[in-house]
């Protein structure tokens, strides 16, 4: 049976992107892989071994188009109101919080936010199938 492990994303600036994922998510470098034209960082937290990898290409100047394909990672929360007033207290931009119900029968309730290359990030509340 397979495992997720980790999940890529490209940077353009090392030390804003660490920054974000710190503050916003809590995740610190695990692993710093340094190659002669890029760069591999792992972050991770107590509460997961999966990990997002970011890479820095060297040299490179101008942002990474996202294009229509790239949908989203997602993490969640213990308390969805408390993590976005604390990002927000960060002076990071959190969307609003999104109670999806459809047919009135609750399914998640969950706010975006954009890292610094622009990769979106639902934040979700802990629980029902969102563990």
């Amino acid at each position: 049976m397979a495992k997720a492990i980790h999940s890529m994303v490209r940077v353009l600036d090392e030390t804003r992107s660490v920054s974000f994922y710190r503050t916003a998510f809590g995740l610190e470098v695990t692993d710093r892989l340094d190659f002669e034209t890029f760069t591999l960082l792992y972050l991770s937290n107590p509460e997961t071994e999966f990990e997002v990898e970011l890479t820095v290409n060297k040299g490179r100047a101008e942002p990474y188009a996202l294009g229509d394909g790239y949908g989203h990672l997602a993490v969640s929360v213990d308390d969805l109101d408390a993590t976005r007033q604390r990002l927000v207290a960060a002076g990071l931009t959190p969307k609003d919080i999104v109670d999806f119900a459809p047919g009135g029968k609750p399914l998640a309730r969950f706010f975006f936010i954009e890292d610094p290359d622009g990769y979106k990030i639902e934040v979700l509340q802990r629980g029902g199938r969102f563990k």
